[in-house]
């Protein structure tokens, strides 16, 4: 079992389905010569041939509706995207089509499609380069919305989206791609879609995230240990469909919730969440639902994105407020 990054675990996991599949395409803007612009896909054109790892042109609009034609006609598509903040214009195809599908033939025909894209802040990019539109995708209905925190989850929840017979929007969060490395078995086994993971067990605190912002609520979970306040950890990977009930069930243990996401603000996951605790766990809170968010501006240029991104302070913060309720 080798020690992986993240970027080496998805590798690893393109690599399993292209060669135990043969449905399975990539597509994408250079992503077979160059190995794609972090070399996600490095070595797999030579692996696999041009013919399944296939270089289009700078066009995502053309790309999204040629995966989603090859999909309907029972290919694998799985669609990189060089940066979320370029997907805007795959949206149409996403929504008009890809989401719709099933729904339109009547379940004659699915849409085995993978979308994949760096998202999110933390690398010192411009524009566009370090935005999180997560919240746009997961008011679609008819697709899932993932984002793994972790190499081993980044391959089993990759595997698991390419066997997915629905379109799934795979965001990565860019920062986390060679952050750290660990063991990941390149067995072909999935995890679940739709499932939350408790990181961490607690009875003080719920702490609610996903993605990049893991690392942030990992150390501050840390720093309240020390204070003697045991806060639960729960990854929520799956952002459409929400699993809700290992949320809810941590909230009735705990009386307390914090929600952190990097994403902005208003409309974000975040809100979903805390409505459906206030709906569904409302009798088990002492304290009201607190968010640590991105804000509602454009990512600002690397010498603010700190101050635009949830960090362990203000996390900190949000917990001592709500046990102080």
């Amino acid at each position: 079992m080798a020690d992986l990054s993240m970027v080496d675990a998805l590798n690893q996991a393109l690599a399993y389905e292209l060669a135990h599949d043969p449905a399975v395409v990539l597509l994408g803007e250079d992503i077979g010569v160059n190995g794609g612009v972090f070399r996600t896909t490095a070595g797999l054109q030579t692996r696999f041939g041009n013919q399944r790892v296939i270089d289009t042109p700078l066009a995502e609009t053309a790309i999204a509706g040629t995966a989603i034609g090859m999909a309907a006609m029972g290919l694998k598509p799985i669609v990189e995207i060089q940066f979320a903040g370029f997907i805007y214009p795959v949206i149409d195809h996403i929504l008009n089509h890809a989401s719709r599908l099933r729904h339109r033939t009547r379940g004659r025909l699915t849409c085995p499609l993978v979308i994949r894209a760096p998202c999110g802040a933390g690398i010192h990019a411009p524009e566009h380069h370090s935005e999180n539109p997560e919240a746009l995708f997961t008011h679609i209905p008819g697709l899932r919305v993932v984002t793994p925190s972790s190499p081993a989850r980044a391959y089993g929840l990759l595997l698991a989206a390419i066997r997915d017979p629905d379109p799934v929007i795979f965001f990565e969060p860019t920062r986390l791609y060679r952050l750290f490395r660990q063991p990941v078995e390149d067995d072909g086994e999935a995890l679940p879609l739709d499932s939350c993971f408790t990181l961490r067990e607690g009875t003080d605190v719920t702490l609610v995230s996903w993605g990049g912002a893991l690392q942030e609520v990992q150390a501050a979970a840390d720093l309240l240990a020390q204070e003697g306040v045991a806060a639960e950890v729960i990854d929520v990977v799956t952002l459409k469909p929400l699993e809700l009930d290992t949320i809810l069930a941590s909230v009735a243990k705990t009386g307390r919730c914090v929600i952190v996401h990097e994403g902005s603000r208003t409309g974000g996951v975040g809100a979903e969440i805390a409505a459906n605790i206030a709906e569904r766990g409302l009798y088990s809170l002492l304290a009201p639902v607190q968010r640590v968010t991105g804000y509602d501006v454009v990512v600002p240029l690397f010498r603010l994105e700190s101050q635009y991104m949830p960090c362990t302070a203000r996390i900190v913060a949000a917990v001592r407020q709500a046990l102080e309720a």
